[in-house]
């Protein structure tokens, strides 16, 4: 007796695509056409943000540098390390500018504190109240007429130079003592590269 072979089952016809409806492929355009219109026009409006973002920033950094005279600003904290110029807390009516040229870099601050302040500053320097000269206008014609500081108004005038060997800065300091309470104190801190 001979075994029976197992029938073999008839090949599967072809699957049938069905017809699409119109309707169906406009809408799977239309879903295409938003998703690539998506990934080339986000990141496309983020760089025209960012660069705007960029050249706005560029001006104001232009104005910045571009500003003669002192600004109504705290010099920042590099500044204040590298010209070691400490702003003592509390301080009022602060203000700052910053020239550099090939031969010297100078640093002009302006504020009033009150007489712990005075001491705090002077102190940070390295140096003391008692070497504050009278009628001492340490402070140079020429820096004078950059800052725009005229040291003729009601005094007493103090002044001194602190001078220390380079690279570190010489500070050049008026103070006027007129409200012994609130004086007001002016510096100018030079380096030479």
């Amino acid at each position: 007796m001979t075994a029976a072979l197992p029938r073999q089952a008839a090949p599967p016809d072809e699957p049938r695509h069905p017809v699409e409806n119109p309707r169906h492929k406009a809408k799977r355009r239309a879903l295409t056409l938003l998703i690539i219109g998506l990934l080339i026009g986000i990141p496309a409006g983020y760089l025209v943000i960012s660069a705007n973002q960029s050249r706005n920033s560029g001006k104001d950094k232009e104005a910045k540098y571009a500003a003669t005279g002192l600004t109504p600003l705290w010099p920042s904290k590099v500044q204040r390390r590298l010209y070691q110029v400490t702003v003592p807390h509390p301080a009022v009516s602060v203000a700052s500018y910053e020239t550099n040229n090939w031969k010297t870099s100078r640093l002009y601050v302006q504020f009033r504190t009150n007489a712990a302040g005075l001491d705090a500053f002077l102190e940070s320097m390295g140096a003391r109240r008692e070497e504050l000269k009278r009628d001492d206008i340490a402070i140079g014609a020429r820096d004078q007429k950059v800052s725009g500081w005229h040291f003729t108004g009601t005094g007493p005038w103090l002044g001194l130079t602190h001078a220390q060997k380079n690279p570190a800065p010489t500070q050049d300091v008026v103070v006027n003592m007129s409200d012994p309470s609130a004086p007001a104190v002016y510096v100018v801190s030079r380096t030479v590269p």
